[in-house]
């Protein structure tokens, strides 16, 4: 019998792929046999390290700031037309920063235009490998939160792009989903999981009692791109160990 989960001749591109949650996501995908592009801001790969869970080894580096609009235009003709694409950009900005314009456009540029622009750049590409498109947004599409505008809204888009692009894609023939991790230490969620207050409060809140790793979250993005979903579309799996459930 096929292995449902083996992306063995699989191509698989994740804007972000190169620390946090992305490279989870990327690690997870070649595991399992896939052929993996990562993107990220800096120059080459070897300015990333493990010290900031970054492991870019067996992974094809591209260079790409999402924040400038039409950067990622050029790439799906570097990487070729995937099977998978996986939009794990995003920042977000801490002292009430996204008040401000500045704050705020930065981060619904990144976490919200950009997410579009790559997927209109491979949608093409998509089609004709009857692709699959990942969306990762973020708990905090669903609730307040209250220092951070900009982050709240721009993974509430995301998620709500889940859903319009997964109706409008699914005649091409590409399923469009989404992840909404809860907790998972990364450079984004530093100043709670870094804080031994804010985390053990925050630890309280999850049955589970465990903030989630990248892994946990490659499994979830895993299964949304192979056979065993091939009935899901428009859909955002929350992955939050069950912090949302109260």
């Amino acid at each position: 019998m096929t292995d449902p989960l083996d992306f063995t001749g699989k191509t698989v591109v994740v804007i972000g792929g190169t620390s946090g949650i992305g490279n989870g996501i990327a690690r997870g995908f070649l595991a399992r046999g896939a052929s993996v592009h990562v993107t990220g801001t800096r120059a080459s790969a070897t300015e990333y390290s493990a010290d900031e869970g970054s492991d870019l080894e067996g992974l094809i580096f591209h260079q790409l700031d999402v924040s400038k609009r039409g950067a990622v235009d050029a790439l799906p003709d570097v990487v070729g037309e995937p099977d998978v694409l996986v939009l794990s950009q995003g920042i977000v900005r801490y002292g009430g920063q996204e008040f401000a314009q500045d704050g705020w456009d930065d981060v619904v540029g990144v976490n919200l235009n950009s997410v579009m622009d790559c997927a209109r750049a491979f949608h093409s590409g998509l089609a004709d490998r009857g692709g699959s498109v990942i969306i990762v947004s973020s708990v905090a599409a669903f609730k307040s939160a209250m220092g951070n505008p900009a982050y709240a809204a721009s993974k509430a888009g995301a998620a709500s792009l889940v859903k319009s692009l997964g109706e409008a894609w699914a005649r091409d023939g590409v399923r469009v989903n989404g992840i909404a991790p809860g907790l998972v230490p990364t450079k984004l969620t530093a100043v709670t999981t870094e804080n031994d207050k804010r985390r053990e409060a925050s630890l309280r809140s999850i049955p589970l009692r465990r903030m989630g790793t990248p892994e946990d979250m490659a499994g979830a993005a895993l299964f949304l791109a192979s056979p065993l979903a091939s009935y899901v579309v428009g859909q955002t799996l929350t992955v939050d160990g069950g912090l949302t459930l109260s």
